[in-house]
Order: structure tokens, then sequence, then C-alpha cells
């Protein structure tokens, strides 16, 4: 493994030491807590602390795979964005072949575009080629049940949880 920069190794001393002391104190915290609702709050803060440092675990195991990690990290990040937004969206029948292309296709192609650094294919292939890939793929399925909403609503979806 290469040697890290100074800036690297501030940050990844730096998040380990803030997070140790947080730990610190809230393990002090839970023990001198006395009332019960001074311990859901300790109790909160500990979980919260605890979720930073397997966030910070993840982020480091990504860094250590250099580009690849990080590529990934962030492809599986984007998928799960990509999925909260399109939770809450309301979709019909019609947009399920879509949405399998949304998310089998243009999520691993547009990270393995990062990760070749084929950045100009990697800059129009959502906006352009994906936009009218799935305008198609849409109106094939025969639902015009209020196509234009549901469409703009997966375009940004795939706009803001990927590109």
């Amino acid at each position: 493994m290469p040697e890290l920069d100074f800036n690297v190794k501030l940050l990844v001393y730096g998040t380990i030491g803030i997070l140790a002391l947080a730990s610190i104190i809230g393990f002090i915290l839970a023990k001198t807590a006395k009332t019960p609702g001074g311990r859901r709050t300790v109790e909160n803060l500990n979980a919260r602390t605890r979720a930073w440092w397997v966030m910070a675990i993840v982020f480091a195991i990504a860094l250590a795979g250099q580009l690849t990690g990080v590529v990934l990290l962030f492809a599986l990040v984007s998928f799960m964005a990509l999925r909260e937004i399109l939770t809450l969206t309301p979709t019909r029948r019609g947009d399920h072949h879509t949405l399998f292309w949304v998310f089998f296709v243009a999520v691993p192609l547009q990270y393995y575009l990062v990760g070749t650094e084929w950045y100009g294919l990697f800059t129009i292939l959502i906006p352009v080629y994906g936009f009218l890939f799935l305008a198609i793929r849409s109106a094939l399925a025969g639902d015009v049940t209020c196509y234009l909403e549901r469409a703009a609503k997966i375009y940004w979806a795939v706009m803001i949880g990927v590109y």
C-alpha cells in the first residue's frame, strides 16, 4: 500500500481521536446519568457514536482499496440513495422495467465509467443517453397515466442519487 499523504493521515488520526474522545465521554456520561431521560439521551449519544465508528471503518476500508474501493463505496451509497428516493416516489407497474434498468444497468455503468476514468462518457451517460433510453423504455411499457410526472420523478431521482 502506498504511503498516505499528510492530509489523509491528519484526517484519519483526527477522526480516530474525535471518536475516541466521544466514546470516552459517552462512557463517563453513561456511568453518571441519574434520570431516565438523561440515560435515554446518553444511550442515544452512544448509539450515534458507535454508528460513526462503523462509518469511519467502512470509509477507511474503502480508502485502503484505493480507487476501486472508493468507487465501490460510492456506487453502493448511490444505489441505496436512489432506492430511498424512489421508495418515496409513487410508481406504477409500467415503471418496473424502467426501474430495473436504472438500478442494475445505469448505476453500475456510471460507476464503471468513473472507475475506468472515462470521463467523456461519464459526463453524458445519464443526462443524454440515460434519459433518452429511459423515456423510450417507459413509453414502451404503455402506461400513460401521469407519464410525464412519473418519468420526471425517476429522472430526478437518478440525477440526485447517482449523477
